[in-house]
């Protein structure tokens, strides 16, 4: 079933238009891509939204939590935990795969890679063109500004821009 939900998805559903508005086929472009994608995802909330071109992989190693969504042109990969209410814009990008680079008697190519778990928390607004790397946490309540560049953890309640991303202040 969940092979067959991805090939609808992907030749599909991927590509109707977003679902942004108050418009009634809006609406149902939501519902039916949504409710296709979230059957491919390993846990999902209710009321969760994938917009237009979200590239979510396979989905089997990721979970998000209710009134969720995954923005329009995201690409996100697992393993990927969502939390709740999580909004996020368009272009983000959530990387979980990695190369590994520690030797330099052997070309990086030959070394293999690592993945490594993002996890978002609660109530976080990712902004448009976000880039959040592997291994990263991301707390609570949590503002990332657009374009953004995050390559460590994020406390709670902070509010992170730049490249590399950094605490600009505490929302608390």
């Amino acid at each position: 079933m969940t092979f067959l939900c991805l090939i609808l998805y992907y030749a599909i559903l991927k590509h109707l238009p977003s679902s942004a508005g108050s418009n009634p086929v809006k609406r149902l472009i939501r519902k039916v891509r949504s409710a296709v994608a979230v059957r491919c995802m390993g846990e999902c909330g209710s009321n969760v939204n994938i917009e237009k071109n979200a590239d979510f992989g396979s989905g089997a190693n990721i979970s998000i939590g209710a009134n969720s969504g995954i923005g329009i042109n995201c690409k996100v990969r697992g393993p990927l935990t969502i939390g709740e209410n999580v909004m996020m814009g368009p272009d983000c990008v959530i990387l979980t795969s990695t190369h590994n680079f520690e030797r330099t008697d052997i070309p990086m190519i030959a070394q293999g890679g690592a993945v490594k778990k993002v996890t978002i928390g609660n109530d976080v607004w990712i902004g448009t063109r976000a880039i959040i790397l592997p291994g990263v946490t991301i707390g609570n309540g949590v503002i990332i500004g657009a374009g953004a560049v995050v390559t460590k953890d994020v406390p709670d309640y902070a509010i992170v821009g730049g490249a590399p991303a950094r605490v600009i202040r505490l929302r608390k």
